[in-house]
C-alpha cells in the first residue's frame, strides 16, 4: 500500500485481509521466498523484510537511490532489488538478510525477473532503452538487449527461451530470445503497457495497459495478440496464480465425414480457445463401434468400420 506505509497480508483462501504489517515509506514492490517477503520501499531507500510466518518485519536493509524493482530467485537464496537514481542493483542474501555488493546495471534500472535456473536475471533499464543481462553466479552484465521506448516491466517464460519486456513509450512488447540475447518479436499492446507476467504453462502474456485500462493476452506460441480485456482505471501490476490449474478449451466444430474402403475421414475446425494451453490430439469415436482414430493436426482418420453401415461421429481434443 504505497501511500498507507504498509502490506496488507490477504488470506487466498477467504480473499480476506488478515494482517497489515507497517513498513518504510511508500513500499512499490514485494516478493517473497519460503519464509519471508521482501518490501522496496521507494521513499525510505530501504527493503523491509518479513517473516510470513510471524507477520513483522525482522530486518530493513538500506539499499540504493529509490529502489522499485525487486525478484527472489527461484531457490529463494538471493534477492534482487533495482534502484532506479542509482544505477545499479543491490543483492540480498536471503539465508542471513544481510547484503552483498551491488553492481551496475544500466541507466534507471526499473524491473528484474530472474530465469527458471536460477543463473541468469533480467534487469529494464528505462532511461537507456535497453535489458541487462546478468550473470547470477558473478553478479556481472554479461549481455546487453536494445528494446523499444522506456522498457518497464520484465518476465521470463518459464518452459521456453524468452523474455518479455514491456516497452511504455512504445506501446508494445519486446520479445527476447533468452538463448542468443536478441530480440525475435515486437507486439502492439495497448497504450502505455507497464506489468507482464506469464502463466505456469508458458503459452500465455498477460500485460497491464496503464491507459488504455486493458490486460493484454498473448499466445507465447506464436508471438501474437489472442485478447484484450477491459480492466478497472490504469493498471500496473499483475500476477498468474503459480498453481497450474486446468481449464476446459473449446469444442472443435466437426466438418464432415468422407467414407472410404474401411475408413472415414473426419474434418474439423480448432477451437478459437485452447484452453491456455497446447492441444496435443484430436480424437473421433464412431457411434455406433465406439471405434477410435486420432491426429496431432490435420483430418482424423478412424479406421475398422464396415462398409455400407452408417456412422456418427464425435469429437474429443486433449
Amino acid at each position: 500500500n504505497y501511500l498507507s506505509n504498509n502490506v496488507s497480508v490477504i488470506d487466498t483462501a477467504a480473499n480476506t485481509v488478515v494482517a497489515t504489517v507497517a513498513v518504510g515509506g511508500n513500499p512499490r514492490s514485494v516478493a517473497v521466498n519460503s519464509a519471508h517477503a521482501y518490501v522496496v520501499n521507494e521513499q525510505s531507500n530501504n527493503v523491509s523484510v518479513i517473516d510470513t510466518a510471524a507477520n513483522t518485519v525482522v530486518a530493513t536493509l538500506a539499499v540504493g537511490l529509490q529502489p522499485l524493482g525487486v525478484a527472489v530467485d527461484p531457490a529463494g537464496t538471493r534477492a534482487y532489488v533495482v534502484n532506479y537514481n542509482s544505477n545499479n542493483v543491490s543483492v540480498i542474501n536471503t539465508t542471513t538478510n544481510t547484503l552483498l555488493a551491488p553492481f551496475a546495471s544500466g541507466t534507471g534500472p526499473y524491473e528484474v525477473a530472474v530465469n527458471p535456473a536460477g543463473t541468469l536475471a533480467y534487469v529494464t533499464n528505462r532511461l537507456s532503452f535497453n535489458v541487462a543481462v546478468i550473470n547470477t553466479a558473478t553478479n556481472t552484465v554479461v549481455a546487453t538487449v536494445p528494446v523499444g521506448t522506456k522498457p518497464t516491466g520484465v518476465a521470463v517464460n518459464p518452459v521456453v527461451a524468452r523474455a518479455y519486456v514491456t516497452d511504455f513509450i512504445s506501446n508494445n512488447v519486446s520479445v527476447i530470445n533468452t538463448a542468443t540475447n536478441a530480440v525475435v518479436a515486437t507486439i502492439a499492446v495497448g497504450a502505455e503497457p507497464v506489468g507482464v507476467a506469464v502463466n505456469p504453462a508458458g503459452t500465455r502474456v498477460y500485460v497491464t495497459n496503464y491507459t488504455s485500462n486493458t490486460v493484454s493476452v498473448i499466445d507465447a506460441n506464436n508471438n501474437a495478440l489472442f485478447a484484450t480485456l477491459p480492466v478497472g482505471t490504469n493498471p500496473s501490476g499483475v500476477a498468474v496464480n503459480p498453481t497450474l490449474m486446468a481449464i476446459v478449451p473449446g469444442a472443435p466444430t466437426i466438418g464432415s465425414a468422407t467414407a472410404g474402403n474401411g475408413f472415414a475421414t473426419v474434418t474439423y475446425t480448432p477451437p478459437v480457445f485452447d484452453g491456455g494451453s497446447t492441444i496435443f490430439t484430436y480424437t473421433a469415436t464412431s457411434t455406433p463401434g465406439g471405434i477410435t482414430g486420432s491426429t496431432t493436426g490435420g483430418p482424423v482418420i478412424v479406421s475398422g468400420l464396415t462398409n455400407g453401415a452408417a456412422y456418427t461421429f464425435l469429437r474429443r481434443l486433449q
